[in-house]
């Protein structure tokens, strides 16, 4: 699944054990394995470096035990971008070498998939791309109301206008159950690559009015001039906020080892 490349990927996954909805999220256990031991092995299937970023010690002890790499960051960071961005510096000086572009991988989403870090990668290709993200198109009929599924307008050319949780664009004169009938909606996956420099630029900038209002910090990199390129992927994430959310995905995919190509 490793592809050969003229770019040296890093892959960091942010993991902090505090969490209003979930707290002690990354040592959940699914099937076995905890939910940050997952994201791991899924995300090794397409890096050849990854490493687990935390300011926890129960975490960065669990990473060491199963054999990972793992390095311990500020507990002063606000979101898992900025926890990217110290440890990459960090893993930089640890393996002996520059890394041009890091893949952000959510630490909540154990089902990631090879196939979704490959096609962020080859955003890459086009080397005007300083920030790419994934999409996904919502099916006729499909949800494009709820608020924890941020939603993605697009340009001409693959490029994010807006990140909002509305529903954008506004169907005027159709009802609004028909809208996904009327219009190609896309729905937001949360998996961000950066080019290195980028990455440390973007978290120097302050806290913008969009990203405020909408609690989505992308906006902040469109509000300050940066572009996000966008691939489109055909398949779902599966990401963990709550406990709930973790029985539902247990009920849906009981064949873990199976479904993680593990």
């Amino acid at each position: 699944m490793k592809s050969d490349s003229s770019h040296r990927f890093a892959g960091i996954i942010p993991a902090r054990y505090a969490s209003t909805r979930f707290p002690g999220k990354p040592l959940a256990d699914i099937g076995g394995k905890t939910m940050i031991r997952r994201v791991y092995e899924q995300a090794s299937l397409s890096l050849e470096t990854v490493y687990v970023a935390t300011d926890d010690d129960r975490i960065f002890k669990a990473v060491r035990d199963f054999g990972g790499n793992v390095i311990m960051t500020s507990e002063a960071h606000r979101s898992g971008t900025d926890r990217c961005a110290e440890a990459i510096s960090l893993i930089s000086g640890k393996e002996g070498m520059e890394f041009d572009i890091v893949i952000n991988v959510q630490g909540d989403e154990p089902f990631i998939l090879p196939e979704q870090i490959d096609l962020i990668k080859s955003c890459f290709d086009d080397s005007s791309v300083e920030i790419a993200t994934l999409v996904r198109r919502a099916g006729p009929g499909e949800d494009i109301f709820n608020p924890d599924q941020p939603k993605v307008v697009l340009d001409s050319s693959g490029n994010a206008i807006y990140f909002s949780r509305a529903a954008i664009p506004f169907i005027r004169d159709s009802q609004m159950a028909e809208w996904t009938l009327r219009h190609t909606y896309y729905k937001h996956i949360g998996l961000y690559a950066y080019k290195t420099a980028t990455l440390l630029e973007i978290t120097k900038l302050p806290p913008g009015e969009l990203e405020i209002a909408e609690s989505l910090e992308q906006n902040r990199w469109l509000e300050n001039g940066y572009r996000i390129r966008t691939a489109v992927t055909t398949l779902e994430s599966i990401c963990i906020d709550t406990p709930s959310d973790l029985e539902k995905a247990k009920t849906h995919i009981t064949d873990f080892d199976k479904f993680c190509y593990l």
